[in-house]
């Protein structure tokens, strides 16, 4: 799934996957991992979001605009909060090579349209270069209780981040948390609506993004803070990953 900010005769591109916040919380750290284009260098990352969205009809018009097949359990309208590496206090970032070469079975980078022509089956599949991006958010998340639709989003200098994902339901760390919703996906020209990845564009998902939280539970109470479990949105673009490789993950925060 691409994900990136606007930029020079490119626009908007934003990939959401779903975690829930069990309690009021303070997010300080994620991963996530991705493709860079092949050749490419970790020195060609130049600006690295990170978004957090509630869950529709929150920071949205309602009735929506009917461009898209349904925004039940979609993201939101607008952000609920943002944080960029073009912001200084933001956040930093390091990326780690995972693979040279990684090949996914398929994409989604430009095929994102109203309806009716919301189905194109994808753009096919890519290999690229796997790479972590490891996020220390030196301005935190302040998350109270709710639903929570992840998006991050990396600007190369040229080419596309794709973001990893596999088939739902999540099999790693403590499994699946109900309820786990589906990877969507919008561009400015969709905008304020999005489109389920699986469901609407390639009727091969639902999917699951790859990306892991952590940080705090705070409490309105005196209770000392406690390590929060990694909040496991997904497994490991759409990217049907093919053979993909089993990574650790730190056991998903349960609903």
């Amino acid at each position: 799934m691409a994900s990136r900010p606007s930029g020079p005769g490119v626009i908007k591109i934003e990939a959401a996957d779903d975690f829930i916040a069990t309690s009021d919380t303070t997010v300080n750290h994620a991963t996530f991992i991705g493709l860079l284009p092949s050749g490419a260098s970790l020195l060609d990352v130049t600006q690295l979001n990170i978004e957090m969205y509630r869950v529709f009809p929150l920071d949205s018009v309602n009735p929506p605009s009917g461009n898209v097949p349904t925004r039940v359990n979609s993201p939101s309208d607008v952000a609920f909060d943002s944080r960029s590496s073009a912001v200084v206090g933001d956040l930093t970032f390091t990326a780690t090579t995972l693979a040279t070469s990684f090949s996914v079975a398929n994409t989604v980078l430009n095929g994102i349209n109203k309806i009716p022509n919301q189905f194109t089956g994808g753009e096919g599949s890519a290999t690229g270069e796997e790479v972590s991006f490891d996020v220390t958010l030196t301005t935190p998340f302040i998350l109270p209780h709710d639903h929570y639709f992840f998006v991050p989003q990396v600007e190369l200098v040229s080419g596309n981040f794709l973001w990893l994902s596999a088939p739902k339901p999540i099999v790693g760390g403590t499994g699946p948390f109900t309820p786990d919703l589906e990877a969507w996906i919008r561009n400015s020209n969709l905008a304020p609506d999005w489109l389920r990845v699986g469901t609407d564009i390639t009727h091969q998902g639902p999917f699951n993004g790859a990306f892991s939280l952590s940080g705090t539970f705070s409490s309105a109470t005196s209770v000392p803070e406690f390590p929060l479990p990694a909040i496991l949105a997904g497994a490991i673009a759409l990217a049907v990953v093919a053979g993909l490789r089993r990574f650790r993950v730190m056991p998903s925060l349960q609903g």
